[in-house]
């Protein structure tokens, strides 16, 4: 065979190239199966999807295929193209079109690897040093097997490393082709994520540089041209592979930035053992711990050497970072490592789950790695010591292989020996293991491998999209199924005394149990009905414990939603909120604990638990087993007011024979005494009734008898939800609520609830216990005056009576304003107006005892010439009165 001469020299010259690139190639051939996928793959394939049907002309309808409106503005110069891949081969089969991403995404990364390459040996002119540079690139773990499942982060990361080169190439070349090839490369940077602007702006300060120091108009004007060309070239890239923006380019591009600025994960953010969800975004350290804590310890010791070396001859040589210097170009690469950082601390943007964001970091920190190495051989001028320094750089890439291998297939969750991986279960309570679910591919393969025969049903949050990746014969072995409790498969044949564990530096990142439907066990009976479609009647308890867009159920250990057939349907990506609020707050877990909970977290997304059964849709929850107090439900629906509803799961003890009695008052709830509680009653009870605030305010016989905080106000306040502290709950269609009153002798209380949103749904009443002080005194003789009340004089004090008196009449605030013979006696802030006011309410001075209301109020020591006096509301003033007393005489 004929081989055209420049293709031999191209092979003779760079065969290291070659066989490490088909290396690479094997094995990801051989190791493409083994990576499962990641929880964004769908929404990422649905973007390039969106921008290809928005260009065949599927307007604003193509765009709403994207799961999130912000997820738009994510751009699709990778998406695209592999959806355009997988059309033009026609691929139907789930598995065939994400074996087919993942290995198109895998050979783009390792593009970036050869770039690489190239770019080392433009910068050093040494083969050994850019086959160095390709290995450290290849061979970070995390990077390797994210460049099979993230087809956001790691092209994102290897276009870096190509615009690093094209952006060398330029700067080296210095024409006009150059700039705008540079140009291309980085708009279609920026495009995969806004945060390639960072390398823009060093592009463009370069060339500001260099007009600065330019020598004549001639070079002024050559420097001008290719730095506009570059602008505009990359300008127009990103705009051509964004066509979302193309109707409105600037005020789309102000939605990119936006979200990506701002864009807030709800998911856990575990960092040093504390869970970080802030709008702020993380602290200052965090990307550097990350970087440090995830990186091959050989890359991180050899950067640091090539950013000091790189300080030290820039000290030495200041002159040479005033033009296109090889010193100028590997300091811009420390820079490029520093400013993203500082960059996103101080736009406060959120980064999460590990470093993933802003993994194209690791390729301007790879070229700085081997730019350490160069400035440790370049004064060995002795074999021994070349020999020993490339010894090193091999045993550092022996080391990231044997690294890899050993976690093989999940090296998305390497860390090195910076943190503690040896303590039992330490690393998974301070960093997050495998939080695109990787390790659930593995574990269900391995059960589709042992129970060849058998039917088996895994739950959905273990196989979640994973059963996109099954094959046929797969499929036929392993059900996916929302219907069955979490972390758990089932069979009908013998499979409990199997559990299937994946661990990672002595840590449990999965862990599943066989179970065998058992007839009798409540969990099988609710499974059951769920596959077989029987009634929820059969299996559920009579009345629901709350109500809201769910019937929620408590049946032992179980909590159990039930609605209609839409909600499996069409809320499949709502989360539903469960905090379950234990009696003993020691029972709370080492996570709640850790964060300052109160409660456990057991929410999840209803595609997670919920079965169309019976035309419903149900959900099934696994309570814990500890004593609970109460349980808090919520959940978000767009374009809908968001729903929370609190419950109790232990129903009050109320003597049945006690409400067939008479109530102390009638209500919108009944109340009645029993003993040392008041018991509230409402039949016919809605869900509003349960989850509005009760207030009760008690108010004491003996003022002495309050506690020490609450004597200004008069009374003691107990007010309480239904749901707390096992007060109440929802019986059988009526709300019945328990509150304890206080051991001290109590002259009336007042209580009622208030609306959830505003006053509309108020009511309230008040009602003696025992008879007010002033209810035994009897003022004989005329009335000084008779309105509404009679007041009468009994010496130094005002005695107001009503028979008859209604609760209206017992709650409205009473005025009485006291005008002195001699001006002078006045307080000096009553002066100006002329009398001494002594408002009052009814309970601050008497109050109501079967239909009667009393107060004595004490009038001053002074002599009086007249009093006025009477009762308002908020509608304004109900009666008043004038008159003289004999003091003015």
């Amino acid at each position: 065979m004929n081989v055209p001469a420049p293709v031999r020299r191209l092979v003779a010259a760079h065969w290291g190239l070659l066989a490490v690139c088909a290396a690479f190639l094997l094995a990801g051939a051989l190791v493409l199966d083994d990576y499962g996928i990641s929880t964004d793959e769908g929404t990422q394939r649905l973007i390039g999807r969106a921008a290809l049907d928005y260009l065949a002309g599927g307007g604003e309808q193509a765009l709403d295929r994207v799961y999130a409106p912000h997820d738009r503005y994510y751009g699709a110069a990778f998406e695209a193209p592999l959806v355009l891949v997988e059309r033009a081969l026609g691929l139907e089969d789930s598995r065939d079109i994400y074996l087919s991403r993942h290995l198109l995404t895998h050979l783009f990364f390792l593009a970036g690897g050869v770039f690489s390459y190239v770019l080392v040996l433009r910068m050093f002119g040494s083969r050994l040093l850019a086959l160095i540079a390709l290995a450290l690139f290849l061979l970070h773990p995390r990077l390797y097997a994210h460049s099979f499942f993230n087809s956001k982060d790691v092209p994102f990361a290897a276009t870096f490393m190509i615009a690093l080169y094209l952006a060398h190439r330029a700067f080296r070349r210095e024409t006009l082709g150059a700039f705008l090839l540079c140009g291309v490369g980085v708009g279609v940077l920026v495009n995969l994520r806004v945060l390639g602007l960072v390398l823009f702006g060093a592009v463009l300060a370069l060339r500001g540089l260099d007009l600065l120091v330019a020598g004549g108009a001639g070079e002024r004007k050559r420097i001008l041209l290719a730095g506009g060309a570059f602008a505009l070239a990359a300008a127009l890239t990103y705009y051509a592979a964004f066509p979302v923006l193309w109707t409105d380019p600037f005020g789309g591009f102000g939605e990119v930035w936006a979200i990506s600025a701002n864009h807030i994960n709800p998911a856990i953010n575990l960092f040093r053992g504390e869970r970080l969800y802030s709008p702020d975004g993380p602290p200052l350290e965090y990307i550097p711990v990350w970087m440090g804590i995830t990186t091959p310890p050989l890359t991180l010791l050899l950067a640091v050497v090539g950013a000091a070396a790189l300080c030290w001859r820039a000290w030495r040589r200041p002159r040479d970072l005033w033009g296109a210097t090889p010193l100028r170009f590997n300091l811009l690469l420390a820079l490029l490592v520093v400013l993203p950082i500082i960059v996103i601390f101080v736009g406060r943007s959120n980064i999460y789950d590990g470093w993933r964001q802003v993994y194209f970091l690791y390729a301007p920190l790879a070229l700085l790695a081997v730019t350490g190495l160069h400035w440790l051989l370049s004064p060995a001028d002795h074999g021994w010591m070349r020999a020993g320094v490339y010894s090193l750089a091999g045993v550092g890439v022996a080391v990231a292989l044997v690294s890899m291998a050993r976690i093989h297939p999940l090296e998305d969750s390497y860390y090195n020996g910076l943190v503690d991986r040896t303590t039992p279960d330490h690393l998974g309570s301070q960093y997050p293991l495998d939080y695109w679910t990787q390790s659930h591919w593995t574990l269900i393969k391995k059960i589709a491998e042992d129970h060849p025969e058998q039917e088996i049903l895994v739950a959905l949050d273990t196989i979640w999209k994973q059963d996109y990746f099954l094959s046929e014969s797969e499929k036929g072995i392993l059900s996916l199924s929302s219907r069955i409790l979490p972390q758990g498969f089932y069979s009908d044949q013998p499979v409990s005394d199997q559990e299937y564990t994946i661990r990672i530096y002595n840590n449990t990142v999965v862990r599943i149990r066989g179970r065998q439907l058992e007839q009798g066990e409540k969990r099988e009976a609710l499974l059951r009905a769920a596959l077989a479609g029987e009634p929820l009647a059969t299996v559920l308890p009579d009345a629901p414990v709350a109500q809201a867009a769910f019937d929620m159920y408590h049946d032992e250990n179980l909590l159990v939603f039930v609605s209609d057939q839409d909600r499996c349907e069409g809320w499949t990506g709502i989360i539903i909120r469960v905090h379950v609020y234990p009696v003993d707050p020691d029972d709370l877990s080492d996570e709640s604990i850790r964060e300052g909970y109160d409660f456990d977290n057991r929410g999840f997304f209803i595609w997670e638990h919920a079965a169309s059964v019976d035309d419903r849709c149900i959900i099934i929850v696994p309570l814990p087993d500890y004593g609970i107090d109460n349980v808090g439900v919520g959940w978000d629906i767009p374009g809908r007011e968001s729903e929370r509803v609190r419950f109790s799961l232990a129903p009050p003890d109320v003597d049945p024979a006690m409400l067939a009695g008479e109530p102390l008052v009638r209500s919108v709830f009944d109340i009645y005494r029993d003993g040392d509680r008041l018991v509230y009653v409402r039949e016919e009870c809605a869900e509003q009734d349960i989850q509005a605030a009760f207030f009760l305010h008690v108010y004491p016989v003996d003022a002495d008898d309050l506690p020490d905080t609450r004597g200004q106000h008069g009374f003691e306040n107990r007010d309480f939800y239904i749901w707390e502290r096992g007060s109440g709950r929802r019986l059988d269609g009526r709300c019945v609520a328990v509150a304890a009153l206080p051991d001290y002798p109590i002259a009336s209380v007042r209580t009622g609830q208030l609306g959830q949103t505003d006053q509309a749904g108020r009511w309230a009443v008040r009602f003696a216990l025992a008879p007010p002080p002033t209810a035994a005194r009897a003022p004989t003789g005329e009335p000084l005056v008779s309105s509404t009340f009679e007041v009468y004089r009994d010496g130094a004090e005002l005695i107001y009576v009503r028979a008859g008196c209604t609760e209206r009449d017992a709650e409205a605030a009473f005025f009485l304003h006291i005008v002195p013979v001699d001006q002078g006696d006045l307080p000096a802030g009553s002066r100006p107006h002329g009398f001494e006011n002594r408002d009052f309410f009814l309970w601050q001075r008497g109050g109501r005892w079967e239909e009667r209301c009393t107060a004595a109020v004490p009038l001053p020591d002074y002599p009086i010439a007249s009093v006025r006096t009477g009762q308002y509301d908020e509608a304004g003033r109900l009666w008043a009165v004038e008159f003289a007393l004999a003091d003015g005489e």
